[in-house]
């Protein structure tokens, strides 16, 4: 019997123990696991799954439901509104809308997800330089310079070290402009900011917002004032990578490993008239990319883009003009904003080199004169901004009408008070209609923003002969002869007329001056020329001479003087010559021919007394010669 009871006791025992020893293992386990879930709850990719979680429940809520007393049902269905017009007006480029956004993001991190100074590291690593990557530093130096010269930021950090200048690149033969990771890593040493917990905090706020509601790693340099941003424009498409796997496997190892650049890995800048690499960020994935695409144009409307329509042209709310494509019209998912800095839209500070003085007053005199004018130049040459900051010169008496591709001049931006109406194209509306009903709205000034297809051309055309005053356009022209057979061509394409000589002759007469502005390779933007153009008249009438003849021979010989004549008009005729008024000539712009007597007497006549009699001085000075003066009306 106590051999039974000892087993017995020994069994328990034993069973005991191992119940104590799960018990002891389980209790481990758990430990560990909550121990991980702590660990992971604190990385940017659960933050943002709570803050999505969070907004949705915020924004969905059934306020009827919870029994709230009506002046708090009012304040919290006001709150519940402005947060769902900030959450889309966020997507459309709304910088006030999305400082609310992130407040709101930093307090439910704050508040409800418990961020603190401790657990904040496990979402960036702010206290050990080494595991930060590129776009870290990037965010941490962007964040603590946008707090001394707000939007100036990227700006203030190019120009301090030098960034925007012409550097060779390991792997890269010839100079490029580009930011690489390197120069990053060097300026974030040097800077050695010091982080409290809320620019921490502000900083990861900022990483959830541009993945949650933003345009990715291009969120804060979108809003920085610079010339534009795109992306998409370089590197590998991804339907690059399946023909590379049945060709050159080693080629798409370097690819898969990130040491050749995907189209992903493709964000650039324009700034200062430079487009400049920036090799330091990505996107990170191509679907990454293609959110951006789907989502930077959305403002107003303008409709879907699909493969079908696969490019649109739309401005953002804050006036920025964006182009994006997609396959299979382009070969990868890219975009292109373009910024308009309206405040320094002006001539004293687009025009600086050695004799801008009498440059200025050229231009201006141009304007108050109201000839008809051409902006041309390459793309990124500042043809828009001039256009902008020449329409401060136009008299306050006349009434603006502009008709645009996409709203990009935003001239009520600058001048509030004027009677200013633009215009564009949409798809039911063809710019046609646009210009015919311009033409009954008591418009004194017609300007163009691009004359970049026939039809837009004719318009031109039009506007400049019979619905205005004056006009301003600018085009892609690279000569003033190129000018004249591009508006030429247009004309006979679009079917205003079907002969050469005639659609060039309604060019010539309406086109006074051409100001064709230049960027050269350092990224420099100037006027290289201001040509004037001369209509030649025909003064080669036929004659009925042969009236008077008495032979036969004298008759015949008449009649070959008119068929002489006939032949002259009809073949190479020149109909018009041109000649610089201003040239730009050793970094210095130089007045070189004068005005025309005819343009001088219509721009007299178009003036105020004032300025007729400095344009006078202007004239003599500059040329030597005193201006008839014209009486008056």
């Amino acid at each position: 019997m106590n051999v039974v009871n000892i087993l017995l006791i020994l069994m328990v025992l034993i069973i005991a123990g191992i119940l104590v020893f799960y018990m002891i293992r389980k209790n481990k386990n758990a430990e560990e696991e909550e121990k991980v879930v702590d660990e992971k709850s604190y990385t940017l990719d659960d933050m943002m799954d709570f803050i999505k979680q969070r907004l949705d429940e915020i924004t969905k809520v059934n306020l009827y439901d919870i029994g709230l007393s009506e002046e708090e049902l009012k304040r919290r269905k006001a709150k519940k509104y402005e947060l769902r017009k900030a959450l889309k007006g966020c997507t459309y480029g709304d910088v006030n809308d999305k400082k609310y956004v992130k407040e709101l993001i930093y307090d439910l991190l704050y508040k409800e997800y418990g961020v603190n100074e401790i657990n904040i590291s496990k979402a960036i690593p702010f206290d050990i330089p080494s595991l930060l990557t590129a776009q870290d530093k990037f965010d941490i130096i962007i964040h603590m310079y946008k707090k001394d010269f707000g939007y100036e930021a990227l700006t203030q950090m190019i120009k301090k070290y030098n960034l925007a200048e012409l550097k060779y690149v390991e792997g890269e033969s010839k100079p490029s402009y580009v930011i690489t990771e390197d120069e990053i890593s060097q300026i974030y040493e040097k800077e050695n900011f010091s982080l409290d917990f809320a620019d921490k905090l502000n900083i990861v706020t900022q990483r959830i917002y541009q993945h949650y509601k933003g345009y990715s790693s291009i969120d804060e340099i979108r809003d920085m004032n610079i010339d534009g941003v795109s992306g998409g424009v370089s590197g590998l498409p991804e339907s690059f990578l399946s023909q590379v796997a049945q060709t050159d496997g080693d080629y798409l190892e370097q690819i898969t490993e990130h040491r050749v650049p995907r189209a992903c890995d493709s964000i650039w800048i324009f700034f200062q008239g430079k487009s400049i690499r920036l090799a330091f960020l990505s996107f990170g994935k191509e679907s990454e990319l293609k959110r951006v695409c789907q989502n930077i144009y959305k403002y107003n409307n303008p409709g879907q883009l699909s493969d079908t329509n696969g490019y649109k042209i739309n401005e953002m709310k804050d006036g920025s003009r964006v182009v994006v494509v997609r396959p299979s019209m382009s070969e990868t998912w890219a975009f292109f904003v373009r910024k308009f800095d309206v405040k320094r839209a002006t001539l004293e500070q687009i025009v600086t080199a050695d004799g801008k003085e009498e440059a200025i007053n050229l231009l201006k005199y141009l304007v108050k004169g109201a000839r008809i004018l051409a902006l041309t130049g390459e793309q990124g040459c500042g043809k828009t901004t001039m256009l902008m900051a020449m329409i401060e010169n136009i008299y306050e008496t006349m009434n603006l009408r502009i008709t645009e591709t996409a709203f990009e001049l935003h001239l009520r931006k600058i001048y509030p008070t004027r009677n200013i109406l633009s215009m564009r194209e949409t798809e039911t509306i063809a710019g046609q209609e646009c210009l015919d009903v311009q033409k009954k709205t008591d418009g004194s000034v017609n300007i163009i923003g691009e004359v970049a297809t026939d039809p837009v051309a004719s318009w031109m055309i039009q506007s400049a002969q019979v619905a205005s005053k004056f006009t301003l356009f600018t085009h892609h022209a690279k000569t003033f002869p190129n000018l004249v057979t591009a508006l030429r061509n247009s004309m006979l394409r679009a079917g205003t007329f079907t002969d050469e000589k005639v659609a060039e002759e309604q060019v010539v007469s309406v086109l006074n001056f051409d100001i064709h502005l230049v960027k050269d390779f350092r990224g420099r933007r100037y006027i290289e020329r201001i040509t004037e153009c001369i209509p030649i008249e025909d003064t080669g009438d036929y004659t009925y001479d042969y009236r008077k003849e008495k032979t036969l021979e004298g008759k015949i010989e008449k009649f070959m003087d008119n068929a002489t004549r006939y032949f002259h008009k009809v073949t190479n005729r020149e109909l018009y010559k041109y000649v610089n008024i201003m040239e730009y000539h050793n970094d210095t712009y130089v007045l070189t021919n004068k005005i025309s007597d005819t343009n001088i007497k219509e721009m007299r006549n178009n003036m105020n007394t004032k300025d007729a009699l400095e344009f006078d001085e202007f004239i003599e000075r500059n040329w030597g010669k005193k201006v008839k003066k014209v009486a008056k009306k």
